[in-house]
């Protein structure tokens, strides 16, 4: 496939080509509580990996397995929610900013791979692995794995377009972020001659919701709170058993409430198993909550970030809102 297109640069784009080459077996794993871009990005390099080399043995994992949302992406049923034997030649990490973030998986895939991909486009990675396809500037990490086809010179056929534009279309919230740029079109209009429909996408992530992740909502909206710019909302394990729900994401409940006109930024707590508190935060264009989750320990982009804090809910609400605050009115 000969690209019209300027990839970005990356010294390690011929290296991890050449881990791939020498590889007959290979892992690819992504990150804790996946979004569209971490299983388009799974699925898309998985697909396009089999379809290269039959013979090679690819396998593809993620901690609990895929959202029931994504289930419509080709190779679904591939995706093992756990790993408790094998090895292989290489491991490739997507969309994961640092260790911890691949789970279960993740800790036991490098426990039995001694060459390890990161292919991610948070700013707040850690560098780990041997070989680092880490672009900052991609809107997701399945425009990082479009450049890694693309340097390969590898044809995109439709079971690979449409997870690598799932995870273009949710990780730029149809294409409404910041760093959406015209470049970041003209990889989508590509995605589309091979295959892959915006619209059909747009309408099973960015418009589709299950009745359930509802009732969650109308379960924590009384929690809601407007202060100074700063729209909150909180989930705890409580909410959960009353409606059931065993998804540990908010089903964009912080992307809904970010549209309140009133708010500058947005931001959801939630209470997980393990006695943490997760944080999904977006902000309004000119907005950035990216640093604030560098400095918790998290990542994300500008307008769309968050963390895990080892703290209880209220603890961390007592901590974030006030510093949120300070982003909405402009002060440092």
């Amino acid at each position: 496939m000969t690209s019209t297109l300027t990839p970005t640069t990356n010294p390690h784009w011929i290296g991890a080509a050449q881990a791939i080459a020498a590889a007959d077996s290979i892992l690819i794993v992504t990150h804790l509580h996946p979004d569209g871009d971490a299983i388009g990005s799974l699925l898309g390099l998985g697909n396009a990996l089999r379809s290269l080399d039959p013979s090679k043995r690819i396998d593809l994992a993620v901690d609990e397995g895929v959202p029931s949302f994504l289930n419509f992406l080709t190779g679904v049923d591939t995706v093992q929610p756990v790993l408790t034997e094998g090895a292989w030649d290489l491991m490739i990490s997507v969309d994961a900013s640092d260790e911890a973030r691949t789970g279960l998986v993740g800790a036991y895939g490098r426990a039995h791979s001694p060459v390890v991909i990161n292919l991610d486009h948070h700013i707040s990675n850690t560098m780990f692995g041997n070989i680092h396809l880490v672009i900052p500037t991609a809107v997701s990490a399945t425009e990082v794995i479009f450049d890694l086809l693309d340097s390969m010179q590898l044809t995109i056929p439709s079971e690979v377009a449409i997870p690598l534009l799932t995870g273009l279309v949710t990780d730029t919230l149809g294409f409404r972020t910041s760093n959406t740029v015209p470049r970041t079109l003209e990889i989508a209009m590509r995605l589309m001659q091979a295959g892959a429909s915006l619209r059909e996408i747009t309408a099973r992530t960015l418009e589709s919701m299950e009745y359930n992740a509802f009732n969650l909502w109308k379960q924590v909206f009384p929690s809601v709170i407007l202060e100074d710019g700063v729209i909150s909302a909180v989930v705890r394990l409580s909410d959960l058993a009353a409606v059931g729900a065993t998804d540990p994401t908010d089903s964009g409940l912080s992307s809904f409430l970010a549209k309140i006109n009133e708010a500058q930024v947005a931001i959801v707590f939630k209470e997980t198993l393990e006695g943490q508190t997760s944080i999904s935060m977006r902000a309004k264009y000119g907005y950035d909550v990216a640093g604030l989750a560098l400095s918790l320990g998290g990542g994300g982009h500008k307008q769309a970030a968050g963390a895990t804090l080892d703290a209880p809910i209220d603890q961390v609400r007592a901590q974030v809102i006030p510093l949120l605050k300070a982003i909405a009115n402009g002060t440092p």
